[in-house]
């Protein structure tokens, strides 16, 4: 018998506990959400689920804007890395060129000075 009724004792206690922490975090969604938002309900007071509501939209909305900016990044890193591998084909070729081109001065006599690349 003791054993439930300190259980019947300690159930509002939990309870109440349980109501603070959802109205804690309420609150603090509400103070995240942006003041455009919350002109959205004028004049009347907000009730829980409004800002719960509020505050879904909100993520949602940022949830779509981050998988735009991601493919958005994909796309661009798809240019680049194509942009890249034509620029890289241009440069060998003139790489190519100025090796051929650095080869036959180093074979003429007038030219025999050291070549350093700094």
């Amino acid at each position: 018998m003791t054993l439930f009724f300190f259980l019947q004792l300690r159930k509002p206690l939990v309870e109440k506990l349980r109501r603070e922490r959802i109205n804690s975090s309420i609150e603090q969604l509400k103070s995240l959400l942006s003041p455009e938002s919350l002109k959205q309900q004028p004049d009347s007071k907000l009730e829980k689920a409004d800002i719960l509501e509020m505050t879904v939209r909100v993520l949602r909305r940022l949830q779509q804007q981050n998988q735009q900016q991601r493919r958005l990044l994909n796309h661009i890193n798809k240019l680049q890395s194509s942009s890249d591998n034509n620029l890289r084909e241009a440069d060998f070729s003139i790489l190519s060129s100025t090796v051929q081109t650095s080869i036959t001065k180093e074979k003429s006599p007038v030219n025999s000075a050291v070549w350093r690349p700094w």
